[in-house]
């Protein structure tokens, strides 16, 4: 009996044994749990603290914690790639006693005395079930299944792809120092309590503007990232890569990601970065630090005056940075009983938030300014715009400084930082001998200056004798009927640049300070003369003027266009003023930026960051310059898409080129692609702006429309982008004959071209679309180095905006999503490109014939047609 009985023992212990487990971990509930639920992470050990799954297992609900017998956290987690998308109690990590428990009065997290660490709140009625939905969202329901309460609505650092991020809700990272905050008008960043602004979705050269309305929510689509309005419709939109999902996410140095999953493995992929750039964020170096923008990263070094610290950078005689504390305790005083004082920046240095701040003054001078940030304890420095006298308060803390030396920021302003100084002990051994001096000194300083105040006061009066006796010559003059008769009947002509006698024309031109918040840099006269070498080096000329490339005091480079007196004379001082703070707000990666400008007398010059490759246009047509490889000329025509894109959905009121061409998209190191002259037409006067087809446009990229008093909307550019689009894929001019001069005075549109064959390109390009032989069109140069399906699908969005019905034609957001693959390529109608065959043909017919490259039989000689001697309906094409 001993051996049996002992074999009964054993096997009870063994089933003991097995049963251990099974009492110790607590099952994974799927979808739903229920009342009288409770757990802490210990009790789910065994499943990696997870407790509850959504029903396809994409999502689970887990009590994260280091080790069993750390703080946890309840988050939920996707689980293919193990991403938490939503915690409850982040900032309050619960202990292991604490326990997770569902009642019908919610979902708390308590300690064993029942207070509350986390909970879901107050509830309208009593909860019957918590459900883990596979859209990542976590919900309170009632014994109806209506939502009580859910995930969704009240979201921490991340959104999903169906999830809202209603207006005035936010994300936030966990340290709580950064904030995604979607307003009624824009999606923004915000750094320090929101005092400091570092990113907006509407000035991200990515998003375009479809619709002026309230932003009522961000949310993601399958097409992109967009802000709605109450009524569903896209306010502004980013074009996102397809994803299975989509987890927008701020990251904890500030960065908004949108990251994409595709369905396979455990990575997700980085579909979009806010901002992007390596000296955008708050603190892309150490505080004070100056973030330097350089081919492989950034630097990061201390400003003049300052020294390196463990934390960033601070005053290198021993002051210290001065904190809000210090003045609410002290008053006027700083920390220790120090005096405040200030610390300049130096210059070229700029503040990563100033691209978005608004000024809190934009009149007074810079001592005005210092006085607004002494009298603020929360403010720790300022920065001064000269040009519009706008002051800029930096408030509760201190970021990263930025290098403008080289970024082409139209003022940066000058920097000062408040500090708290510490007066040196007097030194005893001068002390005796300052004093005796000081009876000697003091008559000699007093008899100096009142010198200096007879000699000012004289000076004055000499100015003030001058200025009435002009002003009393130009009375006389302008009173005499008889003499302005005669300059009208004699046509005189006005000289530019102006002579010194009628250099102040202008109704405002006395020397008066104009004060217009956001206002450029402004230069005087002379000193665009001295930066240009006295206009000596002419890189352009247009129908606005010409420019010559300078060099400002700075070292740095510029391009100094001088504007004809006839596309601004008409204008005073103010308007012009106005205009330019208007074009000099206007920010994107792909448009020339305004560094400055000049407006003296009948002078108007405009001052631009210097691209380094010149225009399009001499890239394209030169010989002798590189060829550009085919994937380079997709760039440029996306970036030259993105800046016109800007141009029409992202301005309030929308810009319209009109006068879109390879002359006026600019090239720079690096790939970078510009828009120039994207504001001029702001500057034409009413009169001028009638005057459409002479100037307005250069002939070759003309709209049908211009010619047939239609109306001219941002789809005429479109049209011009088609025929530049066009040129871009064959290497030459559309038209490659002999033409007669262009419209506006530009001179020759053929001139340049890059080879000899004759022929109308855009006809050609239909003729071989129809056929569906794209690869002879492409550049000849190339050698093979481009294959048929690429150069069809540039062919086929060009047709696409050249289109004759100018409602047929794509927008520019459009193009540009299009030529990066985020929107499918439509396909040209044949009939609304038929006028094309009428410009061809009268491009040939109208002189000998000679063997032509495309059209497969006999083309004319470079004898052409032009476009001046075609009606309105002959130049549109059958309607």
């Amino acid at each position: 009996m001993a051996p049996s009985l002992r074999r009964l023992h054993l096997l009870l212990l063994f089933r003991l044994l097995l049963l251990v487990p099974l009492c110790a971990a607590a099952p994974v509930s799927l979808e739903f749990i229920y009342p009288n639920f409770s757990g802490a992470s210990i009790d789910f050990i065994d499943t990696g603290g997870v407790f509850l799954r959504s029903r396809s297992s994409i999502f689970s609900a887990s009590l994260d914690a280091d080790s069993s017998q750390s703080p946890y956290v309840f988050n939920l987690l996707h689980v293919a790639t193990s991403t938490t998308v939503w915690s409850a109690n982040r900032e309050a990590p619960a202990p292991e006693s604490a326990a997770l428990s569902l009642s019908p009065g919610g979902l708390s997290i308590a300690f064993p005395n029942g207070s509350l660490i986390w909970s879901t709140g107050s509830l309208p009625r009593p909860a019957a079930a918590l459900q883990l939905l596979d859209s990542g969202n976590l919900v309170l329901l009632d014994a109806a299944n209506n939502s009580l309460w859910q995930s969704f609505e009240h979201p921490t650092d991340t959104i999903l792809s169906t999830q809202r991020l209603a207006a005035g809700a936010y994300l936030s990272t966990s340290a709580g120092d950064y904030r995604l905050v979607v307003a009624d008008g824009d999606a923004v960043l915000l750094w320090s309590n929101g005092e400091q602004q570092y990113w907006r979705f509407s000035s991200d050269p990515r998003s375009v503007k479809d619709l002026n309305a309230p932003v009522a929510f961000m949310a993601d689509n399958d097409t992109g990232l967009y802000l709605f309005s109450a009524s569903g419709r896209p306010v502004y939109e980013m074009k996102l890569r397809p994803a299975k999902l989509r987890i927008m996410r701020l990251e904890s140095d500030g960065r908004f990601q949108v990251l994409g999953y595709s369905g396979n493995g455990s990575t997700l992929d980085v579909i979009l970065v806010a901002p992007f750039g390596d000296c955008l964020l708050p603190l892309s170096c150490k505080q004070l630090e100056i973030c330097t923008t350089q081919s492989q990263g950034a630097t990061c070094n201390c400003p003049p005056l300052f020294a390196s610290q463990s934390g960033g950078c601070s005053p290198a005689d021993g002051s210290v940075l001065a904190s809000p504390s210090s003045c609410a305790a002290n008053g006027s005083k700083g920390d220790n009983g120090g005096q405040l004082a200030y610390r300049s920046l130096g210059s070229q240095i700029g503040y990563f938030a100033n691209k978005f701040a608004s000024p809190v003054s934009s009149s007074g001078d810079i001592s005005a300014c210092q006085s607004l940030c002494t009298g603020i304890c929360s403010c720790l420095g300022f920065f001064y715009q000269n040009s519009s006298r706008s002051c800029l308060l930096i408030k509760n803390q201190l970021g990263s400084l930025v290098s403008t030396a080289n970024d082409g920021v139209f003022d940066a302003g000058v920097g000062y930082i408040k500090i708290t100084a510490f007066p040196q002990p007097p030194q005893d051994s001068g002390q005796s001998s300052s004093t005796n001096l000081l009876p000697i000194l003091l008559p000699s300083i007093a008899v100096f200056l009142l010198v200096l105040v007879l000699l000012f006061a004289g000076t004055q009066w000499w100015r003030r004798r001058r200025l009435l006796l002009s002003r009393k010559r130009r009375s006389r003059s302008s009173s005499s009927p008889k003499h302005a008769t005669k300059d009208v009947h004699l046509g005189r002509k006005q000289h530019w640049p102006p002579t010194a006698n009628d250099s102040g024309s202008d109704s405002d031109s006395e020397s008066v300070e104009i004060s217009i918040p956001g206002l450029p840099a402004r230069f005087a006269y002379t000193e665009l003369v001295a930066a240009t070498g006295n206009f000596s080096t002419k890189i352009g000329s247009g129908g606005f003027g010409e420019v010559f490339k300078g060099q400002l005091p700075d070292k740095s480079l510029v391009a100094v266009k001088r504007i004809t007196a006839g596309a601004s004379g008409v204008h005073g001082k103010r308007e012009f003023c106005t205009e330019i703070a208007v074009i000099g707000n206007i920010h994107h990666v792909n448009l020339v930026r305004l560094r400055g400008f000049c407006a003296d007398g009948r002078r108007r010059l405009l001052v631009y960051e210097f691209m380094n490759r010149g225009s399009l246009d001499r890239s394209l047509f030169i010989p002798g310059i590189p060829v550009l490889e085919w994937q380079e000329r997709m760039d440029i025509a996306i970036g030259a898409a993105r800046g016109l894109a800007y141009l029409h959905s992202g301005c309030n009121p929308k810009i319209i080129h009109c006068d879109v061409k390879p002359e006026n998209i600019l090239l720079h190191d690096a790939r970078v692609v510009k828009i120039a002259d994207f504001g001029l037409a702001k500057l034409l006067t009413p009169e001028q702006s009638g005057l459409f087809t002479t100037m307005r446009g250069t002939r070759g990229y003309l709209a049908p429309e211009w010619l047939t008093n239609s109306a001219i909307t941002d789809r005429t550019d479109v049209y011009s982008y088609g025929m530049v689009l066009l040129e871009i894929i064959r290497g030459r001019k559309n038209r490659s004959g002999g033409l007669s001069a262009g419209v506006c005075g530009e001179g020759s549109s053929s001139s340049g071209s890059g080879g000899s064959d004759a022929g109308y390109f855009p006809m050609a390009a239909l003729e071989m679309h129809e056929r569906g032989r794209y690869l002879e069109l492409a550049d000849t140069r190339l050698q093979g180095r481009v294959t048929e399906a690429e150069v069809g699908l540039a062919v086929r969005i060009a047709l696409c905006c050249l289109q004759e019905d100018p409602q047929l034609r794509p927008t520019m957001a459009a193009v540009a999503a299009m030529l990066d693959g985020t929107v499918e390529v439509g396909q040209p109608r044949p009939e609304a490109l038929s006028f094309l065959r009428l410009y061809g043909r009268g491009f040939i017919d109208h002189g000998g014939s000679t063997t032509g490259e495309f059209a497969g039989g006999t083309t004319s000689s470079s004898s052409v047609i032009s476009y001046s001697y075609l009606t309105s309906q002959e130049v549109s094409g059958p309607r």
